[in-house]
């Protein structure tokens, strides 16, 4: 976002979104998505680590010793930012985040956003920029804001009638629903002020079914 003025603090939370340039579609397959996933656990820490595209490479060319020295010359883990949620769309992503450390998202967007960028292009024979831009990001100002954000990222595919957000393996829904027991996103941030899952539901059914009705106003201010 051109002269963004958001300065991010640890232990605060944000939406982070961002969407293909010219609209266009960035993840085309499911290789594509899951490739996303992959970078969402790989490039959250500080110290830097070999693209996951030579280590790929390395597999094809069946020289496991390489990637196996790859793997064990990283340091232990050290994360810089907890994802909350998240929600792959074709032409567009959706990300809560909180940041432990800081420059955290910062580093780790500038980390997800060229990584990706280079993966796609490498493998669509293009060149140049594959997102509008900087990433978008809001700073979540109250635990109701914080609800209401997750509830909007777990059912994004179904507010954009992509498909119901219970059926959408590229988001968060199906962890938070527990229909899944994926370990990406701490989601007892958001449940554990829930009385129950139903309260969850609930309130995740009245956001997807209020932004539905007024989703060419959201566009125009989250720039989907």
């Amino acid at each position: 976002m051109p002269g963004r003025k958001i300065v991010f603090e640890n232990n605060k939370y944000y939406h982070i979104f961002n969407r293909g340039t010219d609209k266009r579609a960035v993840f085309l397959d499911e290789k594509d998505y899951a490739r996303f996933l992959i970078s969402l656990k790989e490039f959250n820490e500080y110290n830097s680590i070999e693209s996951i595209y030579r280590i790929n490479q390395l597999r094809k060319a069946k020289k496991t010793s390489e990637v196996y020295d790859l793997k064990n010359r990283r340091p232990r883990r050290s994360s810089i930012v907890e994802i909350i949620c998240y929600c792959l769309n074709p032409n567009h992503y959706h990300l809560l985040l909180r940041q432990l450390k800081k420059g955290g998202i910062s580093e780790f967007m500038g980390k997800l956003g060229n990584g990706y960028t280079k993966y796609f292009n490498a493998r669509n024979n293009r060149s140049g920029s594959l997102f509008q831009g900087r990433f978008k990001a809001v700073e979540i100002q109250s635990d109701y804001q914080l609800w209401q954000t997750s509830c909007y990222i777990n059912g994004n595919v179904e507010i954009h009638g992509i498909s119901k957000s219970e059926r959408w393996p590229w988001s968060s829904c199906m962890d938070y629903l527990n229909l899944r027991n994926d370990k990406l996103c701490a989601k007892d941030l958001v449940l554990n002020d829930f009385k129950d899952l139903e309260e969850y539901k609930d309130l995740l059914s009245k956001v997807i079914k209020y932004s539905k009705e007024r989703k060419e106003e959201i566009k125009q201010i989250a720039l989907e």
